[in-house]
């Protein structure tokens, strides 16, 4: 029997708070001393709140992105996507929208009409992942998927896994990405362990979304992403009922040119990028 090697915690990185008009928003890299966990760029995590009857909703309106993927995991409450590349979907608590970006796409992420009438709780993450130069100009693309269309899945230690991309504990995600990515929402009863097996040279996103846990025996508490150290496995304990965001992927390795909804690997193709959009090459605003 070959002996796994925790991956350490090297830093903890606290999410910033940084709301978005009414919109509680936390956002643990980029930030101090974290530009991106290669190839992890961004992370918003919107609420947990309650929205009164009569809300305004979430406030995306329509906008382009180029160079990368989003993933939106809708924790709770609902969201409803619209693309210039023809995507469309109402997703509902559990399920994730996977959007390829690519050569360009202008979405609009907003609040169904429902939702805005009656309100309810809400909470939401959005992942940015990088593509690499070679992928940067790819076809756009769109998945939404609910609750439903996840192979969920319990341990024996009754540790709920949802995975959301590549392969966990011998499950096959919905989503196969285009550089291997490997994304999951793992539910720890308190006391419970976990321990996900990840290849060594493999770079490690994690993210206490709520709760309290310990990775390989540091506490990662809630809000928090922690930074991870070599190894071949993550073992996660739960001090209490906990939520975690976790993910790995070979990191990309290439420099990183971002502007708003732009990320390349020259400065030049950012302006490329702007020129690009502003001539109409993205498609068609989407319609809200």
């Amino acid at each position: 029997m070959t002996l796994m090697t925790p991956r350490p915690v090297l830093r903890l990185h606290p999410a910033d708070r940084d709301d978005i008009g009414d919109l509680i928003t936390r956002r643990p890299v980029p930030g101090p001393g974290l530009d991106q966990v290669d190839p992890f760029l961004f992370l918003n995590h919107h609420g947990p709140q309650t929205y009164a009857p009569g809300n305004d909703g979430l406030p995306f309106g329509p906008h382009p992105h180029r160079g990368f993927e989003t993933v939106t995991f809708i924790l709770d409450g609902e969201l409803a996507h619209n693309d210039s590349g023809g995507g469309e979907s109402i997703i509902r608590a559990g399920g994730i929208q996977w959007m390829t970006a690519g050569s360009g796409l202008i979405h609009a992420e907003l609040s169904p009409a429902d939702f805005k009438r009656d309100g309810g709780p809400m909470e939401i993450l959005q992942l940015w992942v990088n593509l690499p130069s070679r992928l940067k100009m790819t076809r756009p693309n769109y998945v939404g998927l609910q609750a439903a269309d996840i192979p969920t899945f319990t341990t024996e230690g009754g540790v709920t896994v949802e995975p959301v991309s590549g392969e966990w504990l011998g499950v096959a995600a919905p989503i196969q990405s285009l550089i291997d990515i490997h994304l999951a929402v793992v539910r720890l009863p308190a006391g419970a362990r976990f321990e996900a097996p990840v290849a060594t040279g493999r770079n490690v996103f994690f993210y206490t979304v709520k709760g309290q846990v310990s990775v390989a025996g540091t506490p990662v508490p809630e809000w928090n992403l922690a930074a991870l150290g070599e190894g071949d496995t993550v073992e996660i304990k739960a001090q209490t009922e906990a939520v975690v965001l976790l993910g790995h992927a070979e990191p990309i390795n290439e420099p990183v040119f971002s502007h708003g909804p732009f990320v390349m690997t020259t400065r030049e193709e950012i302006i490329q990028a702007m020129q690009d959009y502003q001539a109409g090459k993205f498609g068609p605003p989407p319609r809200v």
